[in-house]
């Protein structure tokens, strides 16, 4: 009668080793507060190399916002959904402005054609971008309705009655409340935004994975990205007056200093093998 063999010692634990990344990845670079500053600065010179076609999308910037003043004056509680329509043209007009930003970096000459046209390769990837941006300003419209039924009970006040409201001392509580949940969703939206859709143009990328890399660009250096969505509000808080005139140039310039904040915050690292294969 043969003797049972022995039980098989148990392998040595080997742990999961992923392999090799075979797409670029994207690195997210130390921002200073000076660097906003700077994209400001190259997005002036875009604009000046380029005037009419920078003056051709601020116009079209304009439009939009005499728009959302007209809705204002008449039913100011619809400003929020109103601005949803406005996402509809907003990443295709600001996609122009960094193809022209693109071309000048890449020593080509920018045409007002070839940056209206360029967002027809992702056209996809542009469209989820703009539903999933459509889905958050709703949801911030809704909430804005919310809070204006919470405290104002007896019916939706008139654009002087929201003025008066805003600047009377006994509707603090209203004021606070409306600027947290306002703030809460434009944070959402500008993490979003901030630099998803000039990923897409330059990467040919999906919306999602633009949209989580935009996100990780606001996590890794928030006070430099809180600094320039603050840039942004105030120049175009002043480009608003008179009549949202000031569009004209601010608009075009901010979008051409857009694409060199994408530029400046993410680098991208390119797997061993394609790095090999050149």
């Amino acid at each position: 009668m043969t003797e049972p063999e022995p039980p098989a010692e148990p392998a040595a634990y080997q742990p999961y080793v992923p392999p090799p990344s075979t797409v670029p990845q994207a690195l997210m670079q130390p921002l200073g507060l000076l660097d906003p500053l700077r994209w400001l600065r190259a997005g002036w010179a875009d604009f000046r190399a380029a005037p009419g076609i920078g003056l051709f999308y601020g116009a079209c910037f304009w439009g939009m916002a005499l728009v959302l003043g007209l809705v204002f004056r008449n039913r100011p509680e619809y400003v929020m959904s109103i601005a949803s329509g406005c996402l509809l043209l907003g990443p295709f007009l600001a996609m122009g402005l960094y193809e022209v930003s693109r071309r000048r970096e890449a020593g080509q000459p920018p045409t007002l054609g070839a940056s209206a046209t360029c967002w027809e390769p992702h056209l996809r990837s542009l469209a989820l971008l703009v539903l999933v941006l459509i889905v958050l300003e709703l949801l911030w419209g809704r909430a804005s309705l919310v809070v204006f039924a919470v405290f104002f009970y007896t019916g939706m006040p008139s654009t002087t009655g929201v003025i008066r409201a805003i600047f009377n001392p006994e509707n603090m509580e209203f004021v606070m409340v409306y600027a947290l949940v306002g703030g809460l969703f434009a944070l959402l939206v500008y993490a979003t935004a901030v630099v998803s859709i000039p990923m897409i143009l330059d990467r040919g990328t999906d919306a999602i994975s633009a949209v989580i890399t935009s996100i990780r660009v606001v996590a890794a250096n928030p006070v430099t990205l809180l600094w320039w969505g603050f840039l942004i509000t105030l120049l175009v808080a002043v480009a608003l007056l008179p009549w949202g005139a000031g569009l004209l140039v601010v608009g075009p310039v901010l979008g051409h200093a857009s694409w060199h904040a994408y530029r400046g915050a993410v680098r991208w690292q390119e797997p061993p093998a394609a790095a090999g294969a050149d």
